[in-house]
């Protein structure tokens, strides 16, 4: 994942399933019940993004996630977490250098049957299929719309729906670039992907200052 990102992005992952960790009071109480899986993956993030905060030079706080279940950055920053199996990660950025980050990953498999049809119009299938063999073409995008909502919603605030971002891929750059289709605080966003270790990795960081 760190390589997908541009400099002044601070990212930390783990590779194999997580262990776990200490969790802040605040992120206990904000958590509530879960199974121990899900504290485990809960806790594996917090502790990536812990990382990444003090990569920055910065004392790192508790990381609760909000109403809406995404993570309650700290003022100053903007990140995005993820995980799947195998895999953890934590992008952290300062918000004088960045609007946005978003980051997703996938196991590098296609999609289960009847998803991409839930997920992408025919415009983008039509996409897919224009690409070359041996690439699960239809799990880079699922990612890739995934950053696009983790990187939209901190900055509008409102939910985006898989048919409200059309997506374009560009093998040979390793890149994407996403339209907004609905009325908001920007029209698009590009990102780049790799495809490794058994992984659909996808990545969004906006790189202008907050107002």
């Amino acid at each position: 994942m760190p390589d997908l990102l541009p400099v002044g992005v601070s990212v930390r992952d783990l590779v194999g399933e997580p262990a776990g960790g200490p969790l802040l009071p605040e992120e206990r109480a904000a958590l509530g019940p879960v199974s121990e899986q899900r504290r485990r993956e809960f806790a594996a993030a917090r502790r990536c993004a812990r990382e990444a905060v003090r990569a920055l030079g910065l004392v790192p706080g508790p990381l609760p996630p909000g109403p809406d279940r995404a993570p309650v950055w700290p003022g100053g920053l903007v990140g995005s977490l993820t995980h799947c199996r195998g895999y953890t990660a934590a992008a952290v950025a300062p918000r004088s250098g960045f609007r946005t980050v978003g980051i997703d990953a996938e196991p590098c498999r296609p999609l289960p049957r009847g998803v991409l049809a839930k997920v992408a119009d025919a415009r983008e299938r039509a996409h897919l299929a224009s690409l070359p063999p041996g690439v699960p073409w239809d799990t880079v995008l699922f990612s890739a719309k995934e950053s696009v909502y983790k990187a939209w919603h901190p900055l509008a605030r409102t939910w985006l729906g898989f048919a409200d971002a059309a997506l374009v891929i560009d093998p040979a750059a390793g890149a994407f670039t996403a339209t907004i289709g609905v009325g908001g605080p920007v029209t698009g966003f590009t990102g780049r992907f790799a495809v490794r270790g058994g992984l659909v990795l996808t990545a969004i960081a906006l790189e202008e200052p907050c107002a």
